[in-house]
C-alpha cells in the first residue's frame, strides 16, 4: 500500500531521509575567515598602539580616495586635473566643429557666401531680376533658400564657398582696401595667392600702420568682429616724438575727450627708459584713434605696430606674411566670447 508523503516546500513531500548537513558559509572576500584572537591592550607599546592606529587611518583615507559618490568630490593630482582640462577643451571643439548649419538662409548671404558680392550688392542683383532659384526669377528682398536649391546668376550655378581665414602682418604703404581707384597698393596684392575664394579685410590699419590684419569671406565672423558691443581687444605698439609725461599718461589712462565724443582705453604702459615706446589696449574701432589720442596731448606717432588682435598674436609672422589660421583659432573667436 503506498502511502502518501507530506507535503515539503522543498521536494513537494516530506521525506524520511535524515537532513543534509550544512555546509559552512564562505569566507567574505577580503576578511579573513577565521576568527581574529583578541588583543591583549595590556600588553601592547604605546608605540605600537600609535604606529597601528596611523595604519589604520591611512587605510581609511585611501579607501575613501578609492570610492567615487555623488556627495564627495573626486580629488585629482595636477596632471589628471590638466588632462580633464584638455578633454574638456577637445569636446567643446568637437561640439563647435560639428555644429550644423541652418538648412535655410536668405538668398542674399547664400550668393554672398558664393563670392559674388556683399550682401547689400545682392539685395539689388535680387531686384533687379538677375537672380533665379529652381528656375524661376526671384526680386523679393529676404526671400530665403534651401542649401539644396540651385541658385543662378549670369548663366551660372552658384556654389557657396568655403570659409578662408588668413592672418597678415601688414607692412607699410598698403592701403587696407579690396579695390583702390588711385591703383596705389593694396594688401590684397599681399594675399593674392592665399585663395581662389574673394576675400576682404576686417576692419582697417592705416597706410602708415603695420601689423596685424585678418582677412576672410566668412561674412558672419567679420561682422561679429567689426561690432562695437563685442569689444575686440587690440593692443598697439606706438613711438612718440618725445618722451611721454606722467601727467599724461594718467589723462589717457582716464580718457581723453575728442571731436568724436570720449576715447577711453583698456591699458597703457611705457617700454622703455626714455618713455618714448608707448604700449596701449583698446577695444574702440574709431578711425585713426590712437594718432588722434596723442595728437590731441601734442605727440606725434612716429610709428605704430598692431601686435594683437582678438587674441591672434605676431609670433613666428614675419612683416609682410601671413598665414592662414588653425583651427582651434577659428572656434575660438567664432564660439568664445
Amino acid at each position: 500500500m503506498n502511502r502518501k508523503k507530506p507535503f515539503s516546500p522543498k521536494t513537494g513531500f516530506k521525506s524520511n531521509s535524515p537532513k543534509p548537513l550544512s555546509r559552512k558559509p564562505k569566507p567574505s572576500f577580503g576578511k579573513s575567515s577565521q576568527k581574529e584572537k583578541p588583543e591583549n591592550k595590556s600588553e601592547e607599546k604605546p608605540e605600537l598602539s600609535a604606529l597601528r592606529k596611523k595604519i589604520q587611518e591611512s587605510k581609511f583615507i585611501r579607501n575613501l580616495r578609492k570610492k567615487d559618490t555623488p556627495d564627495r568630490p573626486e580629488s585629482y593630482s595636477r596632471n589628471q586635473l590638466a588632462s580633464k582640462l584638455a578633454n574638456s577643451t577637445k569636446s567643446a571643439i568637437s561640439k563647435a566643429r560639428f555644429k550644423k548649419e541652418p538648412a535655410i538662409i536668405r538668398l542674399n548671404k547664400y550668393i554672398a557666401d558664393a563670392g559674388v558680392c556683399s550682401r547689400r550688392e545682392a539685395d539689388k542683383l535680387i531686384q533687379s531680376g538677375q537672380i533665379f532659384v529652381n528656375g524661376k526669377v526671384i526680386t523679393e528682398l529676404g526671400y530665403k533658400v534651401k542649401t539644396s536649391d540651385q541658385v543662378i546668376y549670369n548663366k551660372k550655378i552658384l556654389r557657396r564657398e568655403n570659409f578662408v581665414y588668413v592672418l597678415l602682418n601688414k607692412p607699410k604703404d598698403f592701403i587696407t582696401t579690396t579695390h583702390d581707384p588711385q591703383n596705389r597698393r593694396t594688401v590684397m596684392h599681399l594675399v593674392a595667392k592665399a585663395a581662389n575664394e574673394r576675400l576682404y579685410p576686417v576692419g582697417r590699419l592705416d597706410r602708415d600702420t603695420t601689423g596685424l590684419l585678418l582677412l576672410t569671406n566668412d561674412g558672419d565672423l567679420a561682422q561679429k568682429l567689426s561690432h562695437p558691443s563685442n569689444e575686440v581687444r587690440k593692443i598697439y605698439q606706438a613711438e612718440l616724438d618725445k618722451p611721454i609725461t606722467k601727467n599724461d599718461l594718467e589723462l589717457i589712462a582716464q580718457g581723453i575727450k575728442l571731436d568724436d565724443g570720449l576715447a577711453t582705453i583698456d591699458q597703457i604702459v611705457v617700454l622703455n627708459p626714455e618713455k618714448t615706446s608707448i604700449g596701449i589696449e583698446i577695444h574702440l574701432g574709431r578711425n585713426r584713434i590712437i594718432r588722434r589720442i596723442f595728437e590731441h596731448l601734442g605727440y606725434q606717432v612716429v610709428r605704430l605696430d598692431r601686435t594683437s588682435y582678438a587674441g591672434l598674436t605676431k609670433k613666428d609672422l614675419p612683416r609682410g606674411r601671413w598665414r592662414y589660421l588653425n583651427e582651434k583659432e577659428i572656434i575660438r573667436l567664432k564660439f568664445f566670447k
